[in-house]
């Protein structure tokens, strides 16, 4: 039964299970959806279940096929690892680098360094993935995954790649108009912009020295799950926001924003996160993968780029 199946049936599959969908996956192979369709249909009387759930909008996993697709993709990784090892004689990366990162993140500080990158590395094609949903990279057949906050348990490598130091921040008209903040009580009195996630609004909390943090409740005319609509925001002078550096670190360094409370050390979650890169463990061996984490280590740095202000 297994002889049935070959290598271009398990490649369409993992794509289909990926972009859900037989004309997109067609789109992107260069074959006729009829072709997709054929060796799906092929792949599964080999298998003799059913792998996939068609109906005229989207195709979707069946149970059954998302148990098979995590083996698929492994058996895949391990041959495109074979294939990349028997080509890299001299050492040099190549194939398609798949990442997949936060969209505020991914825009900031991976999309501007790919050109360096690429550079250094003329045979790699790089797919760059934004997206702030969770994603298992070994189903969805990235390479590298960034992910920022607090981990939890997986069977993922992770290489870290900064602490994260979140600032509080108003512009200057905003200040001007409304008075600075000396303490985090008097925050009760002015109009903070507040970030609102899928867990809810995001905390405030504040700490001198090694004490403990404290929740301070603060209101405001303004909630998003969108990052870059606050700082817009509070450019434009309409209140206070407080994001990690990493996400304000421009602003702060041209003036658009002035940094608050700095005496005191500030977070708003409710554990202190850093910034990661997660790997699956079966592509820890590739080149390709070795060489963007050594060079994103190396662009970041010890001290992030984006940490070096003078407040």
């Amino acid at each position: 039964m297994g002889n049935d199946i070959t290598l271009t049936a398990l490649r369409l599959f993992a794509e289909v299970a990926k972009h859900g969908s037989f004309s997109e996956v067609a789109r992107r192979s260069g074959l006729p959806v009829s072709s997709v369709s054929r060796h799906l249909g092929a792949l599964e009387a080999a298998l003799g279940l059913r792998v996939l759930v068609r109906n005229t909008r989207s195709v979707r996993l069946t149970d059954a096929g998302a148990q098979y697709l995590r083996a698929v993709r492994e058996g895949l990784d391990l041959l495109d690892m074979a294939a990349e090892e028997a080509r890299a004689g001299a050492g040099t990366p190549e194939g398609i680098l798949r990442l997949n990162a936060p969209v505020a993140f991914g825009r900031r500080h991976i999309a501007p360094h790919l050109a360096r990158f690429q550079a250094l590395y003329p045979a790699l094609e790089v797919e760059l993935i934004l997206t702030d949903a969770f994603i298992d990279p070994i189903s969805d057949g990235a390479d590298v995954v960034v992910r920022i906050g607090v981990l939890g348990d997986s069977n993922l490598v992770a290489r870290k790649l900064s602490e994260q130091t979140y600032v509080l921040a108003a512009a200057p008209e905003y200040l001007e108009r409304c008075g600075t903040p000396v303490t985090p009580e008097a925050l009760a009195a002015h109009n903070c912009l507040t970030y609102k996630g899928a867990h809810g609004v995001r905390p405030w909390l504040f700490r001198q020295s090694t004490g403990r943090y404290r929740h301070h409740v603060v209101t405001g005319d303004m909630r998003s799950n969108d990052a870059d609509s606050l700082i817009a925001a509070a450019l434009a002078g309409q209140g206070i926001i407080l994001f990690p550096t990493w996400l304000l670190h421009l602003p702060l360094q041209n003036g658009g924003l002035v940094p608050l409370l700095t005496d005191w050390t500030v977070l708003s979650d409710v554990e202190e996160g850093a910034i990661h890169m997660l790997i699956p463990e079966s592509r820890m061996r590739s080149l390709k993968v070795s060489a963007f984490l050594d060079f994103m280590s190396q662009t970041i740095g010890r001290q992030p780029y984006w940490e070096q202000l003078n407040f």
